[in-house]
């Protein structure tokens, strides 16, 4: 029986359309997770002392590590050898210093928009406030962008507010440069 393959033809399958979808045939949707809009309440940002509990973590598979490195020391090092030691070591290592970036979060975005209100000494109209971390040990920080409450705002500031204690970290205020003149 011989090989019966199809010849290849520049014509599309009749089948098939390759037509489009409208905009209104377009089924997609975020996740339940993600959709804000069914949202009721307050949103509580995550703490950053979360990160202590991976620190546990790994200090106890060090600590395994060790264990199993003392009590089979002794015999044939093939599968249990100073690897482990050195294993130990760095996870110690790193539960540390997740274990020390993992600060208490005290302020949440209301308090650091409130102490950012009284820094910048005027109105605020619109704000949006986002969380960063600065330095070698993560210390949480709220940026908060301010605009006046004028229409459209005059003004504009941007203010740094430490999220374990409150303290403005760095802040500064300038005239609006940006032109909304075509959209009123």
């Amino acid at each position: 029986m011989a090989d019966e393959t199809p010849e290849p033809t520049d014509q599309p399958d009749q089948g098939t359309s390759i037509e489009p979808l409208g905009d209104d045939e377009v089924r997609d949707a975020l996740p339940e997770d993600l959709d804000a809009a069914g949202y009721v309440g307050p949103y509580l940002f995550p703490n950053n002392n979360r990160r202590r509990i991976p620190a546990v973590l790994y200090w106890a598979i060090a600590l395994g590590c060790v264990v199993l490195w003392f009590t089979t020391r002794d015999g044939d090092p093939v599968l249990v050898n100073a690897g482990f030691l050195w294993a130990a070591a760095g996870l110690a290592v790193v539960g540390t210093y997740s274990f020390v970036s993992g600060w208490n979060l005290d302020v949440d975005e209301r308090d650091a928009l409130v102490v950012a209100t009284t820094q910048v000494g005027f109105p605020v109209g619109h704000a949006s406030a986002q969380m960063g971390w600065r330095g070698l040990l993560s210390r949480p920080t709220w940026r908060i962008l301010l605009y006046s409450a004028e229409d459209p705002p005059a003004k504009r500031g941007l203010v740094l507010i430490d999220g374990v204690d409150g303290e403005v970290v760095e802040w500064f205020v300038e005239d609006n440069p940006e032109d909304w003149s075509d959209l009123a």
